[in-house]
This record gives C-alpha cells, structure tokens and sequence, in this order.
C-alpha cells in the first residue's frame, strides 16, 4: 500500500527520468516523463540516500540543482519493478539553501540540468552501470531508466532497470559495458550490442 512520507536532504545528483520500451532488438523507445533527484538526508523518519522523482514543470519552477538542501513530501512508489525512483507524487517543496551551480568544462557536467526537450533531441547511449554509480552519477547527462521488455507480445512484460548517457559522444569517461540481453519468449534472448545507440544519437557530432 503506498504511503505519504515526508523528506528533507541533500541533492547529490540530479538526472533525467526516462521509461524505455523494448521489444526484441526491432524497437528500443525511450520516453522522457521527468527527472529524479538523489538526495541524503531523512526521508520517512529515517536517515538513508533516496531518490525522488520530480515532473518538468517542477524542475523549470525550483530549477534543483547539486548541492540544494530541500524538504517535501512525496509517496512510496506503486510499481517497484518498473519505478526506480523510491519516491513519486512529490509536492510541498522548500529550499532551505541553494548552491552555487557548477560550470562545469569537463566531465563530470554538473551543470544545471537542461529541459528535457533538449534530453529528446540528443538521445541516448547504454552507459555502463559501474560508470553510472561512480564517475558518472553526478553527470546531467547520466541516467537510470525504467525498462520494460515486451516478452511475449500482448501477454506479459519483464521488468529492470538500465543506465544510459545523453553526453558528448567525445567524453573521456564514456564506456557501453556488456552487451544487454533482451529476451523474447518466441526467439529467446538477442542482445542489443550497441548498434541501436547510433540510431538514438543520429542527430548530433563527437561534441555535441
């Protein structure tokens, strides 16, 4: 049963929310519904690192950016296999203190996060999770995204969680990782190897 919890923390990371859809290695669709903010601090009584998720129109008014103390209230999620954020449905926010944002040149970009039609335009790579929970995290370009796999078409889905990068194809950092199994109840698993990437970010160069 979800819960209303109240939270107060920290903002270490903040990224872009995206729910990706795959059906064998024929479609990888990513939709863009949001942003999650990761925090430390107190969330439901309790000391402990937690995520929210946060819509873009709560971005463009708070503009949440690393190093905000906040506070709100926010539910416990509906969907764990298919929510990564632990918290959604958030309101009631307040700043208790704003950080200088960063102007960062190179990677690690902890810039202000931009608008996720910008997100949109420049689409995406797998980016390996060893990166995305180490050098990456706190890149605005750095993502985790709710991933729903088509098994068997119109009968039953499986669900998980993958990391992605929307940054300069250029970046010193950058690393795909393994290849992702993506299974299939009529042809068995096929595994996307990194070809659907240049199709996703077809429309930008090495620096863009």
């Amino acid at each position: 049963m979800q819960r209303k919890i109240n939270f107060t923390g920290l903002i270490l990371s903040v990224q872009p929310r995206s729910n990706v859809w795959r059906y064998r290695l024929d479609n990888r669709t990513h939709t863009l519904t949001g942003y999650n903010l990761f925090l430390t601090g107190i969330a439901d009584n309790e000391e402990a690192s937690f995520s929210v998720a946060v819509s873009g129109k709560q971005q463009e008014k708070f503009g949440f950016a690393i190093g905000d103390q906040i506070s709100g209230t926010a539910w416990t999620k509906k969907n764990p296999k298919g929510e990564f954020a632990d918290y959604y449905r958030c309101g009631g926010f307040r700043k208790a203190s704003s950080a200088q944002i960063e102007n960062s040149s190179a990677p690690p970009w902890k810039n202000s996060a931009p608008p996720l039609s910008e997100y949109r335009w420049r689409g995406c790579r797998m980016l390996d999770a060893r990166l995305w929970k180490g050098k990456c995290f706190q890149c605005r370009w750095a993502a985790m995204a709710n991933v729903t796999i088509e098994y068997n078409w119109g009968v039953s889905r499986k669900f998980r969680f993958e990391s992605f990068c929307y940054g300069p194809k250029s970046c010193k950092y950058y690393k795909m990782g393994k290849a992702r199994a993506v299974p299939d109840k009529q042809i068995g698993t096929v595994y996307d190897v990194g070809w659907l990437d240049d199709i996703c970010t077809e429309n930008r160069g090495m620096d863009d």
